[in-house]
């Protein structure tokens, strides 16, 4: 189960890099795709989507900690429900 949640973190982290690529400037689609473009694009940029990956890697482990604690605590309201009924 835990491998799936973080398969679905690295394709969604996957999706987002790829939308940040693609909002920055609407060109053709074949000039968006270009080796030497996109090369430089990361030499310049480099740093800066460093920093988004780690702020976006940050936010879902918060979110994936929450949602585990949630998960918990339903579990633990499950037992407890089934502890009054068989009283």
């Amino acid at each position: 189960m835990n491998q799936k949640v973080w398969i679905g973190i690295a394709i969604g982290a996957g999706i987002g890099i790829a939308y940040a690529f693609t909002a920055r400037g609407k060109k053709h689609a074949w000039d968006r795709w270009d080796p030497k473009d996109m090369r430089k694009k990361f030499a310049t940029h480099g740093s800066d989507l460093m920093e988004r990956g780690k702020k976006m890697m940050d936010h879902l482990h918060v979110i994936y900690d929450e949602g585990r604690k949630v998960c918990e605590d339903a579990g633990d309201l499950w037992q407890h429900g089934r502890r009054m009924v068989r009283s």
